[in-house]
């Protein structure tokens, strides 16, 4: 055990400087605006936001569950991930629906209360993308619950998704 703690303190640090997409400067500055467009709705309320995997490969769900580590700390901005979609205000859904999930996303998108917002994550949610022509897949997002906002990527980055976010309190 002693012989691996020696290896792990020579070695040092080996991660890489982060070098793709924005800063932490910009995050900041989008971020900022969340909390003001909240407030507006009155009772100093927060984002809930119901993570929803319709059959995706996970890597939207990775970037989804960055927003909540210590580097982006989407908490401090009030945006919360919940468990039930009772609570929530925002649907975010990834991957294209699979056949086996279609009903599922239904029932959900049913127990979200109005005003919900529907956020289709990544380009599988928007168009199916790789899965297109699946069997298993009974189609993108928007051909079982309407979608109010789209965001691009394979997978989007945090920041693309804290944008869209911004965008979803906008909409409340």
């Amino acid at each position: 055990m002693f012989d691996i703690l020696r290896q792990c303190l020579k070695a040092g640090c080996l991660c890489e400087p982060i070098t793709r997409g924005a800063g932490p400067a910009e995050y900041e500055f989008c971020g900022a605006d969340l909390p003001a467009k909240l407030a507006r709705l009155g009772g100093g309320r927060s984002l809930h936001i119901r993570q929803v995997d319709a059959g995706s490969c996970n890597a939207c769900e990775l970037e989804a569950a960055a927003l909540g580590n210590p580097f982006y700390d989407a908490e401090r901005f009030g945006i919360h991930f919940v468990a039930s979609p009772r609570h929530a205000d925002v649907l975010l859904v990834t991957g294209p629906v699979t056949r086996q999930m279609e009903a599922a996303l239904r029932k959900t998108y049913e127990a979200t209360p109005e005003p919900r917002i529907v956020v289709a994550c990544g380009d599988c949610a928007r168009d199916c993308g790789v899965f297109a022509g699946s069997y298993a897949v009974a189609g993108p997002v928007e051909s079982v619950i309407p979608v109010d906002i789209k965001v691009k990527g394979c997978p989007p980055s945090p920041l693309t998704l804290l944008r869209a976010l911004l965008d979803a309190a906008g909409r409340l």
